[in-house]
């Protein structure tokens, strides 16, 4: 670590603007990170992944039901987030992140929220189509092997927390939440989310 660089002030506070990090945080990033900006908000959103990890059992019961409209009103989307105080509910990147939510679900419509929202019917379906895709001829645990990377495949096409973020492919939209959960230092869930388009059932 380079000991005579110090962040500016206003190193600081666009980081902590943008991340919604607090001030120890940002400022010990951006030491970590040498002044190095994309490093230090890389390494906020590491940290806000083991930390939301931590906070995985405790109860979620305050948030927001946000919107999302486009194509000049033609979809639109509500979704509800959870976080444990109404204080955070109130925090901008906490109101940021439920519209990157919606505009999410808007853009790439996903059909389940995630692996357990998906019902044992339609997962034992789609199972048993992708062995109909694997060659004849291959060993059983071979069949195994392929048939899974294509059914995680397929969540990942499916699900909600499971599909690359459509503003930063480099995450999924649960990395996203956890990765908040870890800056605003509460647990943070997508509870639910309905999309509608004109014209469709």
């Amino acid at each position: 670590m380079n000991t005579a660089y110090k962040p500016s002030a206003d190193e600081i506070k666009r980081l902590r603007e943008e991340t919604g990090a607090g001030m120890s945080d940002v400022r010990n990033a951006l030491l970590w990170a040498e002044g190095d900006y994309d490093r230090a908000k890389a390494r906020l959103g590491e940290l806000g992944q083991a930390k939301a990890e931590k906070k995985a059992e405790r109860a979620a019961n305050e948030g927001l039901v946000g919107s999302y409209i486009h194509a000049g009103g033609k979809i639109g989307v509500l979704v509800e987030v959870n976080c444990e105080t109404d204080f955070v509910a109130r925090n901008e990147r906490f109101k940021e992140l439920i519209r990157d939510v919606a505009m999410h679900v808007a853009a790439m419509s996903p059909r389940y929220l995630d692996r357990a929202a998906v019902p044992e019917d339609v997962a034992a379906e789609v199972k048993s189509e992708l062995e109909k895709t694997v060659p004849p001829g291959k060993p059983p645990e071979i069949v195994e092997k392929i048939v899974t990377g294509k059914l995680n495949k397929w969540f990942e096409e499916h699900t909600l927390l499971e599909q690359p973020f459509v503003k930063d492919d480099s995450q999924t939209v649960g990395e996203l939440v956890n990765a908040v959960s870890g800056i605003l230092g509460e647990k943070i869930r997508v509870r639910r989310y309905v999309k509608f388009a004109l014209g469709e059932e």
